[in-house]
Order: structure tokens, then C-alpha cells, then sequence
């Protein structure tokens, strides 16, 4: 019985704001926040919503029959927090309908593993707490960052403790084989390898609404077929694809929404066939094959490769830039300068500064918001600059003095004066100093003699000195009011 396994990609990256040279060292906010802002709120309204609304119904019509899983990046989390939480809690909705799986990823959408394992390792298992802890599951499939893959990535993924990687069933990987049939790694005995169905998976993301397309318009019931007739050539049909394409991609009035209203009926009206999360279906299929790819290949643009990314020399200046920082900034040991490091490293900041203008132009313009990949380049290098001049300072930074230890007296009435801590619920209670043993009219008198009021000063409480005691200097108060 063949299965139909829908997988949706979340993703929206903090685009930087306009940061000339003349910011560096004056101004160390980076994000663009009327604009991440602006974005999300359209994207969400044109695709989040009503997509997450329709699926919710599908799942519930059809009682158990209908499984999608989605893969939704940290920042992207990050931006439904802060600017839509509203959306948050659609996924949420989604999660509890028990049709859903959660893919684990790079919590920041980076490269990470191209240069830094230690740096890949941790993004993940930030990413599975997070998880975790927004919607129940513990991700037992990983989709890398782009489905960026190939075989040393597939022994990390392994050693990690997934039981299934995603990958893009690209032909020069392929070769004569199908993408329609679960795969062996070339190295291990327990990760499973699930490969994009390109061809099918385009027909909706990226051909739906194209009317110079020969298969224009595209009907459920026409691509129903197209999958029925794999009956019996694969087991395994893999349509994975950016979510943003309901809606957002695909506009409301090209009929997207109805279309995919349409085609799980469409689909299980052929007794074969079903649909099935990523994990089950490693769990239900047998491997056919060992995969070998040395090489790395993503999903995207026509190459299939990293081109898209580091594919000239620009990208490579600042990506390497970037990652040469990790030391220094795991030397600070300041985690908001350790998320800024993170925040940077985005894959969406290095495909703004891609040069292929051509088939795949186009693509590379949506949501960008530099005239070229020249100002993409000479904006993120400014960012960097001043990021790196930051963990220079820190790092350069004394550490502060220790405190001299407390005397025993000192301890008591610390312990005595000191306020109970606030918690959430239970009103602050403030102690009170504890009674005078003497009252105050029993105290004997003492005759003191009157002093002259004393000179003004803007420090308070000057302790007395005597005649011979030299004045001390008191330094100037420091002109920096917001240190990093």
C-alpha cells in the first residue's frame, strides 16, 4: 500500500535593517523591526491562518486517514511569538488533532554543520527542547536546513539518535533509481533516508498557477492521478515543499486553497493508497537500497548543490567570517552575545548575496530587501563589523573585582534586612528591621556639641577626616551610559 507523505517547511528569517559604516560602534541593533514585523503579519494572514484552519478540518474529516508534518524553523517561532502569537497557537491546534508530526531542525536555520559540528549539535538540541516544549513531540526525523545532505551528515543525524533524515531526490544523486522508495545511508544500520519527489512536489510549489504550463489547470483529481499511477513503482510518494506556497506563493485566487481542500479525498478514493507521517513511514517501509553522496545536495535551484549559498565569493567572505568568531564569542561568555552570533548565521543572510540571475532569479528576489546582492554583502559586512569590534571589547574587558567576604555582623542584618523574593501569585513581603532592645526613653543623654552645617558636596555621606588625612580625589563619573 503506497503512502503520501506531505511535508510543509516554516520559515521567515530577521531581515537586517539598512546599517551603514557610520553605525559601527554607534548603533548595535541590527533587525529590521518594522519590516520582520510587517511580513509576518502579511504571511500569516495570506497563508498561516487559513492553511492551518484547512487542515485542521482535513485531519478531522477525514478521522485519522489525513498526516502532514511541518519543520518550523527558531526564528521563525521567534517572529510568531513576538509579532503573532496567534499563529503559534494554530500550530498548537494542529498539534493536539494527532495528525501532525514536528520535524527537528537547526533552531536558527543556519549552516552550521558546513563548519562547525559542535555549533550543528547544539542548534539541534535547542531546537528539540523547543518542541518539546510548544507542542508534546520529541522529533524523531531531521530535516537539515534547505535538505542540505550527504553522507557525513547522515552519520552525524544517526549518532544523534534520529531514526529518519529528509533529503531532495535530485537525478545526479539518483541516477536510474526512484525517489518513490525509502533508502539505506551509505554508513549505519538504523537511519532511514526519505527523498523528495521533485517533480511532483513542483507541480504544486512552484507550476499551479503558471498558465504556460502544458498541464494547466492543475485539478485534484488530475493530480490524484499522477499519484495512483505510481501504483506498483514506489511506496513512498514524497511531496515536501515551503509552506508559504498556500497563499502566499500560490495567491488565494489561483484556486490553492481549493485544491488542496479537494485532494486527500481525491487521493484515498484509490483503496491503496494512504497518507502517513515521516517517521511511520520509516517505521512501516523497508529499505530497497544503500545511497552513496559524497557530495552535498539541497533543494535548491536548479543545481541542487550549495551554489546558492556559497557560490561566489562574496558569500564565502562573510559566511567564513562569521564561523572565525565562534571561539571569541564562546570566550565571552555572554549568551545575548552568543544568540547574536546565532541570529547571524541565517542561511537567508548569504542566499540575499547570490549572483545567479537566471532560471532562478526570480526566486531569489522573493521577500528580499536589497536592490543587489552587493548591498546584501556590503549591509551584512557592516553588521559584522560592528558585532566583532562588540566581542573585541567584551573580551578585552577586566573581569569585575570579587566581593570582599562579609563579617559574621554583616551576614545577620543582611539576612535580617533583606527583602523576600517576588514570585508570581504570592503579593512581596518587605521584613522589617527588628526592635530597638533600648527604648528610646531610657536611653541616657549625651551632650553634643553643635557642628556648622556642612558644606555642600555631591557626594554623600563624606566621611570625616582628620586635619592631617590628605584629601582624596574622587574620579570623574564615567560619560559611557550604556556599556555592551
Amino acid at each position: 500500500m503506497p503512502a503520501v507523505v506531505f511535508y510543509f517547511q516554516v520559515h521567515q528569517p530577521f531581515r537586517l535593517r539598512h546599517y551603514t559604516f557610520f553605525d559601527i560602534g554607534e548603533n548595535h541593533f541590527y533587525e529590521d523591526d518594522r519590516k520582520n514585523r510587517e511580513i509576518l503579519r502579511k504571511v500569516a494572514h495570506k497563508c498561516y491562518l487559513p492553511m492551518n484552519a484547512l487542515l485542521t478540518d482535513l485531519i478531522r474529516q477525514h478521522a485519522g486517514a489525513f498526516h502532514v508534518a511541518f519543520s518550523l524553523s527558531g526564528v521563525a517561532l521567534d517572529q510568531f511569538e513576538r509579532y503573532a502569537p496567534e499563529v503559534l497557537e494554530s500550530f498548537q491546534c494542529l498539534a493536539r488533532t494527532g495528525g501532525v508530526e514536528f520535524l527537528s531542525e537547526t533552531e536558527f536555520h543556519s549552516l552550521a554543520f558546513l563548519f562547525s559540528e559542535r555549533e550543528f549539535r547544539e542548534q539541534v538540541e535547542l531546537h528539540n527542547r523547543r518542541i518539546k516544549t510548544l507542542f508534546g513531540q520529541t522529533p524523531t526525523v531531521f530535516r537539515n536546513t534547505e535538505l542540505i545532505y550527504n553522507n557525513a551528515l547522515a552519520q552525524v543525524i544517526e549518532s544523534m539518535g534520529f531514526k529518519a533524515i529528509l533529503a531532495e531526490g535530485a537525478d545526479h544523486v539518483l541516477g536510474w533509481r526512484s525517489p518513490n522508495f525509502l533508502y539505506l545511508p551509505k554508513t549505519g544500520n538504523r537511519l532511514r533516508l526519505l527523498l523528495k519527489n521533485y517533480r511532483l512536489s513542483d507541480d504544486i510549489a512552484f507550476r499551479f498557477s503558471n498558465r504556460a504550463w502544458n498541464e494547466f489547470p492543475l485539478t485534484a483529481e488530475k493530480y490524484a492521478a499522477w499519484i495512483h499511477a505510481l501504483n506498483g513503482n514506489g511506496e513512498i510518494i514524497n511531496l515536501f515543499m515551503d509552506y508559504e506556497t498556500f497563499g502566499e506563493h500560490q495567491w488565494a485566487e489561483t484556486g490553492i486553497f481549493d485544491f488542496m481542500r479537494a485532494l486527500p479525498t481525491a487521493i484515498l478514493r484509490h483503496p491503496d493508497f494512504r497518507f502517513s507521517t515521516p517517521s511511520k513511514a520509516a517505521e512501516h517501509y523497508s529499505p530497497v537500497a544503500r545511497l552513496d553522496v559524497p557530495l552535498f545536495v539541497s533543494w535548491a535551484d536548479i543545481e541542487r548543490d550549495l551554489t546558492a549559498w556559497l557560490g561566489n565569493e562574496m558569500q564565502k567572505d562573510a559566511i567564513e567570517s562569521l564561523y572565525r568568531l565562534e571561539t571569541d564569542v564562546r570566550r565571552c561568555n555572554r549568551p545575548e552575545l552568543l544568540r547574536v552570533w546565532r541570529q547571524l548565521q541565517t542561511s537567508d543572510h548569504f542566499y540575499y548575496m547570490c549572483t545567479k540571475w537566471f532560471a532562478d532569479g526570480d526566486v531569489h528576489k522573493y521577500f528580499n530587501p536589497y536592490g543587489s546582492p552587493y548591498d546584501a554583502y556590503i549591509n551584512y559586512m557592516n553588521v559584522l563589523a560592528d558585532f566583532e569590534r562588540t566581542v573585541r571589547e567584551a573580551l578585552a574587558a577586566p573581569p569585575p573585582p570579587p566581593s570582599p567576604p562579609a563579617s559574621p555582623s554583616a551576614r545577620r542584618s543582611r539576612k535580617q534586612t533583606a527583602p523576600a523574593r517576588s514570585t508570581p501569585g504570592i503579593p512581596k513581603v518587605t521584613a522589617h528591621a527588628p526592635p530597638d532592645p533600648m527604648p528610646k526613653n531610657n536611653r541616657p543623654k549625651t551632650t553634643k556639641k553643635k557642628s556648622p552645617p556642612p558644606k555642600t558636596s555631591h557626594v554623600k555621606n563624606k566621611a570625616k577626616r582628620s586635619p592631617s588625612t590628605p584629601k582624596k580625589k574622587h574620579p570623574a563619573p564615567s560619560r559611557r551610559t550604556n556599556p555592551r
